[in-house]
């Protein structure tokens, strides 16, 4: 098991690759993480270009700055989330008030809630993609399918308790969705057991 202190093989072994210049590393990062960076920069921006290009962004600054990943402060999957989440709602912000320097419609309160709320959104995504698949399942079948913690611990084949905790554990974890503090706060994955 992964230590805070030791991070999983495969993120130093890619670290390393990207710092000695291998192309193909930076392939096989692209292959791993593309659609989580282009998911998030598109769920903030809500604009498929403008997610294309925080995705071209985004893997450019990781071939450029290989070592500005530190293991020791968590996945290398976390630290592409936090940089694309950070990219995005920089962009997101520039972009609309740009539009309101130009009299667009709004002001700047409004600005900073649309940013907060396409902050949210994207965390919140990011937080039920990274939970443990149990987690997860459990909350899809009480929010997609509409199932109780007893219907849910049926079609699971677990006990009622256990149902009960997976969904109480979920929940938690998605209600950090809106402890980012101020708009553009990276993601903070929670890590349940």
């Amino acid at each position: 098991m992964a230590t805070q202190d030791a991070p999983p093989r495969w993120d130093r072994r890619m670290q390393q690759r990207l710092s000695r210049g291998e192309a193909a590393a930076l392939g096989e990062l692209y292959d791993r993480f593309a659609s989580l960076v282009h998911g998030l920069a598109h769920r903030v921006l809500g604009d498929e270009r403008a997610a294309d290009g925080i995705t071209r962004e985004v893997f450019t600054h990781v071939w450029e700055n290989p070592d500005a990943y530190d293991p020791k402060q968590g996945p290398l999957r976390s630290w592409v989330a936090t940089l694309t989440h950070r990219l995005a709602v920089q962009r997101l912000r520039a972009t609309e008030t740009a539009a309101l320097a130009r009299g667009g419609d709004g002001t700047a309160e409004e600005l900073e809630r649309k940013v907060r709320s396409a902050s949210v959104a994207a965390r919140a995504d990011y937080i039920v993609t990274s939970m443990p698949a149990p987690l997860r399942t459990a909350l899809e079948l009480a929010y997609f399918q509409r199932r109780d913690y007893r219907q849910a611990a049926a079609d699971l084949g677990v006990t009622e308790d256990e149902a009960r905790r997976r969904l109480r554990l979920g929940l938690q974890l998605l209600s950090t969705a809106h402890d980012a503090g101020p708009a553009g706060a990276p993601p903070q994955p929670g890590g349940a057991r």
